[in-house]
């Protein structure tokens, strides 16, 4: 069983967090990873720093520009995470936009996902049709979930595509706008929130987007399974640097 579907068979509340590959400096991915493990994380996004993020915030997007700098590329990412399974069994989510990994190579870049234990992927702007016909056989070749993002904005219709085609969780953006934390969640989306429990689907749900206090985490896992936290993780890791890591969690997790 993949290492994502085994969480979610244990745990309930979940707590994924997503940070920039490279960031703050080149070599810090691996050290990143066993600090958030160590602090009792679930899930770990690594993101795969693109040019032009177009659904990210600020914070994201700041990250992302220095991990550049800083000399990150997807060959330098799986080079630093060939590993990485000798030191930890956490499940390790890539996330990332569609260009660098059709650069790459769709089918190459899922392999070597494969050869160094990634578990899925997020690619915010792959289409779940495109994915359905082009591409799922090559994720599944590579034992790859593909996680999809849905807003309030996606059609009923859409997520109901999305839920059957899924083999993951599904990521319900907290409201339709770029990344970025909030201190707490406005009665329209709870009534989302609300609305999409409703719709019974078989996929679990994580929230993400806005999440940056123990107040937006408790607010999500009453409506989910979880939440992904982004940017005020990037945030403490720029004020505070990776040996504080534990101290961030544990103000969300109070």
């Amino acid at each position: 069983m993949n290492r994502i579907s085994k969480v979610f068979n244990k745990k309930k509340d979940i707590l994924s967090i997503y940070f920039t590959a490279g960031f703050p400096e080149l070599n810090d991915t691996c050290l990143i990873i066993q600090s958030l493990e160590q602090s009792g994380v679930d899930i770990i996004e690594i993101g795969l720093p693109y040019s032009d993020p177009l659904a990210d915030g600020p914070t994201i997007q700041a990250s992302s520009a220095a991990a550049l700098k800083n000399g990150m590329t997807t060959k330098t990412l799986f080079n630093q995470l060939k590993n990485i399974r000798k030191k930890t069994d956490i499940p390790l989510i890539i996330m990332g936009y569609f260009n660098p990994i059709m650069q790459y190579g769709v089918e190459s870049f899922c392999k070597d996902c494969e050869m160094v234990g990634i578990d899925g992927l997020i690619i915010p702007d792959l289409p779940p049709d495109i994915y359905y016909n082009n591409y799922k056989r090559i994720f599944d070749n590579s034992n790859l979930l593909n996680m999809f993002l849905i807003t309030p904005q996606t059609s009923d219709k859409r997520i109901k595509f999305i839920d059957e085609i899924s083999n993951g969780f599904i990521y319900m953006v907290s409201s339709f706008s770029i990344t970025g934390a909030v201190n707490s969640f406005k009665n329209e989306q709870k009534e989302y929130f609300k609305r999409i429990n409703g719709m019974n689907l078989k996929s679990p749900l994580l929230v993400g987007f806005g999440i940056s206090n123990s107040k937006t985490y408790d607010d999500a896992v009453k409506f989910s399974r979880g939440a992904i936290i982004g940017s005020a993780f990037i945030k403490h890791l720029e004020d505070y640097g990776i040996l504080k890591t534990n101290d961030f969690i544990k103000k969300i997790r109070k």
